[in-house]
């Protein structure tokens, strides 16, 4: 028989706020991969006098990022567009699966997936417009953010409680970890939960 696993009340307390059938989904994901322009950022572009384009990460979001990783779990950047900003984020995070000025999302991620030897299911992908709508279709697990637009929120399995560039990335990554009941390794063992997770 096999034996009752219990959720840290951390893991609980996210858990407990979304579908089953979306954290069977996120249980299998082997390779998480982020869009970057409204998930990693807010979706602005900022260009200086010079034509130097500028963008905002969030730190939650990073750590997030390093977490999967240091649990197993292989995470990507794919964008439509291309620059050194992606790139030097990606090296930060250690995050060696990038691709930039990708048109067909839905090849790229089956090219990663087969790098990694597993197959779409086992794929998660957050992302927020209209050329991440094949792709967020066609893997196990899919996510957004509330700002995106209805036909991209519509068709996801989830979507977080904040806008992209605001914590949304790590939002999904603790979700993924509470699943597959790996986030409680990062919590210290006298770490206190409070709040009633049946609310």
């Amino acid at each position: 028989m096999k034996p009752i696993s219990i959720p840290h009340p951390a893991e609980a307390l996210i858990l407990a706020k979304v579908n089953s059938a979306v954290i069977d989904r996120a249980r299998e994901v082997r390779l998480m991969a982020f869009d970057i322009d409204g998930i990693l950022t807010d979706g602005g572009l900022w260009y200086g006098e010079n034509g130097e384009l500028v963008k905002r990460f969030n730190s939650l979001d990073g750590y997030g990022l390093r977490m999967l990783r240091e649990s197993g779990i292989a995470v990507s950047f794919i964008t439509g567009r291309k620059g050194p900003i992606v790139a030097r984020r990606a090296a930060e995070l250690g995050i060696e699966m990038v691709q930039q000025g990708v048109r067909d999302k839905v090849q790229g991620l089956t090219t990663m997936a087969q790098e990694l030897g597993c197959t779409l299911d086992q794929v998660g992908f957050m992302g927020d417009d209209i050329m991440d709508l094949a792709a967020l279709q066609r893997v196990g697990f899919s996510a957004s953010v509330p700002n995106a637009p209805a036909y991209i929120s519509q068709a996801v399995h989830w979507v977080s409680s904040v806008n992209g560039g605001h914590g949304a990335a790590r939002e999904c990554c603790d979700l993924i970890l509470a699943a597959q009941g790996r986030l409680s390794t990062f919590l210290q063992p006298n770490t206190v939960i409070l709040g009633d997770v049946t609310q």
